[in-house]
């Protein structure tokens, strides 16, 4: 079922109302004119004020590269020559996807498959190529006039199989409103499109997209009222996975002071196996009758992108070691530049860039996940559930925070547990896979049409004033706050939400990770730490 946007706007007017109060909406004491009309390595970038707030400006769907069409289809990302006006009222369209089907899964809440379209991109918005836009939020402030605000650059997951900005799951109205951060939301090309697997030719371009679009930002974001020397990259599960790859591909030039990673890291999520790539790329290229053709990529460049969005929808994702966790037809592919074979050897021997980290995992990821599972006839028995939590969460998190010690890098890590009202999908989804990020975007209500509670939107404050503080100062800022760096042997593991209660409390990572020693980390084929 998809929603219509219009549908529930009574309710969705209301409950957004109050959590705008909530994060901290103004009043229109300030100026925005001059930050409406901005100039750009583009040109001029009109924006508009946000719904919530007369001081917040937002402009969407600006393009940070060349659309990837015609010859710069399986390309890497070009810049952006040509200088036109620009305005920025309408978030651009996502990249070509294939959302999953609704699943009927037993007792489902009234508000799940809203939730679920939102965050999986089965809302029905649109489609095309020409998708490599990205959206800033900031809040006109003194810091704005000096360009001295942090910046925030978030990349959604969804198993570089889906994934879109065009969401209220990440609107970044409400956090750039509660704190004096810019926020932007970044659209990258997925699956066959960002990930062809075809033989010779320039891999990984999801992840080059990304880099794309942050040195634009770099470039550009000191008009906006960001400071280009503070800027932080964050992603959700694929989204992690994301930023922590970057880590080590930029290791000598990565531009970011700091990385936080929601729920994934290079030690997460398995690869495809050697050869699946390039057959999956074959089975394509057949299905759109390319495989006789003298020039194979030119003839994929000219085939519509919608059959070849359809071919590469239709082959199924491998099985991995887990009955919840599969790994998608087309997906980031060792080529040693962007993505690495050994990241065992890589992490031991301290070959990643030397930025502070933020990372964490929630703590029923299954909750989410069953729900695919169950379409597949799946139902985890309590064993599978447990051992995936730990390959793929936990012991991926320890790993890393203690990897990023162990080089003298800060890290902080935390396990997110509050189960809200308003978000919950069923009885016991508990603290599932994306639902932290409610916290950090403030707009569940938007999400799923319910209201807050009073602890959640307390709980929202404190997690964005955390979120700010570690991208103000990633190197002390959640020392200022009280927040420890992990240890193994303190009590430095930052639990938030616990019994619903809006604050952190701080309990030894074994408390969680005492089995990763016993444990083969999911993206990695090794024992944890």
């Amino acid at each position: 079922m998809l929603l219509p946007k219009a549908k529930g706007t009574a309710l969705i007017l209301s409950a957004a109302t109050a959590v705008a109060a909530s994060v901290g909406a103004t009043t229109p004491s300030c100026n925005t004119r001059q930050f409406l009309t901005v100039s750009t390595s583009n040109g001029p970038v009109i924006g508009h004020a946000a719904s919530n707030s007369d001081c917040v400006i937002e402009y969407l769907g600006i393009p940070f590269a060349q659309p990837p069409v015609g010859d710069l289809r399986f390309a890497a990302p070009a810049k952006i020559t040509a200088k036109n006006t620009y305005e920025a009222a309408h978030y651009g369209a996502d990249c070509p996807l294939t959302p999953s089907k609704p699943v009927d899964y037993p007792g489902f809440t009234p508000q799940a498959q809203r939730i679920i379209n939102y965050f999986a991109s089965g809302a029905g918005t649109p489609q095309s190529e020409d998708c490599l836009t990205l959206n800033i939020w900031s809040k006109a402030t003194r810091n704005s006039l000096k360009a001295k605000k942090p910046v925030l650059v978030f990349f959604y997951g969804g198993r570089f199989a889906i994934g879109n900005t065009d969401t209220p799951f990440y609107t970044g109205k409400y956090f750039a409103d509660a704190e004096d951060i810019v926020v932007v939301t970044v659209n990258y090309r997925i699956n066959i499109f960002g990930f062809p697997g075809a033989p010779g030719s320039t891999q990984n371009l999801g992840l080059r997209d990304q880099r794309a679009a942050v040195e634009w930002v770099r470039e550009n974001i000191k008009q906006f009222g960001g400071d280009a020397y503070k800027i932080t990259i964050a992603g959700q599960s694929a989204g992690g996975v994301s930023v922590d790859y970057w880590t080590y591909a930029y290791e000598k030039d990565p531009i970011v002071k700091g990385v936080i990673a929601h729920s994934g890291n290079a030690f997460s999520f398995p690869v495809n196996a050697p050869g699946v790539p390039e057959k999956n790329w074959d089975t394509v290229v057949a299905a759109v009758n390319c495989s006789s053709a003298s020039n194979v990529m030119a003839c994929m460049r000219e085939a519509d992108w919608q059959a070849i969005k359809a071919a590469a929808a239709s082959i199924k994702p491998a099985s991995t070691t887990s009955v919840l966790r599969s790994t998608p037809a087309f997906y980031p592919i060792p080529d040693d530049e962007i993505v690495f074979s050994d990241y065992v050897n890589l992490t031991n021997s301290g070959r990643f860039a030397k930025v502070p980290l933020l990372l964490g995992n929630n703590n029923n990821e299954d909750g989410y996940y069953r729900i695919p599972a169950y379409a597949s006839g799946i139902i985890p028995t309590d064993a599978q559930v447990s051992s995936f939590l730990l390959e793929s969460f936990t012991c991926p998190v320890s790993h890393q925070a203690n990897a990023r010690r162990a080089h003298g890098v800060p890290a902080w890590a935390y396990r997110y547990m509050a189960d809200w009202n308003n978000t919950r999908l069923f009885p016991t989804s508990g603290a599932y896979h994306g639902v932290d990020l409610h916290m950090i975007f403030g707009a569940s209500t938007d999400v799923s049409g319910l209201p807050t509670t009073a602890d959640q939107r307390s709980l929202t404050r404190l997690m964005q004033h955390a979120w700010f503080s570690f991208s103000n100062n990633p190197s002390s800022g959640l020392n200022s706050i009280g927040w420890p760096e992990f240890d193994q042997k303190t009590a430095s593991l930052i639990v938030l939400g616990q019994n619903n209660t809006p604050k952190a409390q701080f309990v030894l990572p074994s408390d969680f990770n005492s089995p990763c020693p016993n444990v083969t980390l999911g993206g990695s084929g090794t024992l944890g730490p």
